[in-house]
This record gives structure tokens, C-alpha cells and sequence, in this order.
């Protein structure tokens, strides 16, 4: 399953549901079938929507009044990894890389890949060394990480030297 949105509470008095999305554009996160919740229950089967500043109200069968949707609030919205188009060359579901080892040019093991973060500036890469110690984090540019294998769940990495602090 991958997250695509959530639940932000209601829109209106009639039972609108308020959706954040996730995904690259607003509709997003009703484009690709029924939602679901974290355990893969059917939460949410959209019939219309409508697009709003922060996000998309839907009215959907399941939520019949105002407060139904208040309850669903902060509520994660999944669909099922099948249900998402493919993507362009050297673009990636996290969902994909998560779980993948990570390889040194050399083939080292470097670890497995726990999460991918985006605070604004790029994509970072976080794995988890195989002998303990604290996770490494690698920006995820075509340099620093130069092959990605999802059938193989590998993905080698090219990280810079480290630099000097304090200099």
C-alpha cells in the first residue's frame, strides 16, 4: 500500500470529506480508486470531488455527516501499489526503494534503506549500517547514487569524501 493523503476533516455541514494530498497534484489522492486505511480497509469510495485551496473535498458514500468526517480526521489514505502508473526513467515510488540494500561501488554492503526524506532542497537517502551504529543519510542525486536495481532491491551509492568540520 502507499500513502497518497489524509483525512483533514470536514468540509461543509453535509458530509463532505477534506482531503490533504500527497501525491504531485491535488486529484492525486483520488485518482487512482477506492482508499483505503492503514490495515487495507476500504475507508473511502469517492463519487465527486471538488478541487480547494489546500487540498480536495470529496463526497463520498461511506461519510454521511459532518461529524462522521470530524472523527476520520488526521486519518492516512492508502491504494494499493498496483493501482499507480509507472513512472519516468530515474524517477522512484519510495515505497520501492524502501527495504532496498545499499552497495558501495565496490559491493560493499553499506545497509538497507529505511526512508527517503525531502526537507526542500532534494531527496535524501537514510539507510541502516548492517553492524549497528547510527543511520547514514546520502543525498540521492545520479552521482551519488549512480545504479538503481528495484528488481534486485539494490541501489550502489558513490558518496562524496567526507569533509573536514571546522574548517
Amino acid at each position: 500500500m502507499v500513502l497518497v493523503g489524509a483525512i483533514a476533516g470536514a468540509f461543509g455541514v453535509k458530509g463532505e470529506v477534506r482531503l490533504r494530498a500527497f501525491t504531485a497534484t491535488k486529484e492525486g489522492v483520488i485518482a487512482y480508486g477506492p482508499l483505503h486505511g492503514e490495515d487495507g480497509k476500504v475507508l473511502l469510495r469517492p463519487k465527486s470531488w471538488r478541487e480547494l485551496r489546500d487540498g480536495v473535498a470529496v463526497v463520498a458514500p461511506e461519510v454521511k455527516t459532518k461529524e462522521q468526517a470530524d472523527k476520520m480526521r488526521n486519518t492516512r489514505l492508502y491504494v494499493p501499489r498496483a493501482n499507480l502508473p509507472p513512472t519516468a526513467e530515474d524517477e522512484f515510488y519510495i515505497v520501492d526503494l524502501l527495504g532496498s540494500r545499499a552497495e558501495a561501488l565496490d559491493g560493499t554492503v553499506l545497509g538497507d534503506i529505511v526512508a527517503v526524506w525531502n526537507f526542500g532542497a532534494g531527496d535524501i537517502l537514510e539507510y541502516r549500517p548492517p553492524n549497528g551504529g547510527p543511520n547514514v543519510r546520502i543525498t540521492f542525486t545520479k552521482e551519488t547514487v549512480p545504479y538503481v536495481d528495484l528488481a534486485g532491491k539494490r541501489l550502489v551509492l558513490d558518496p562524496p569524501a567526507p569533509e573536514p568540520v571546522g574548517k
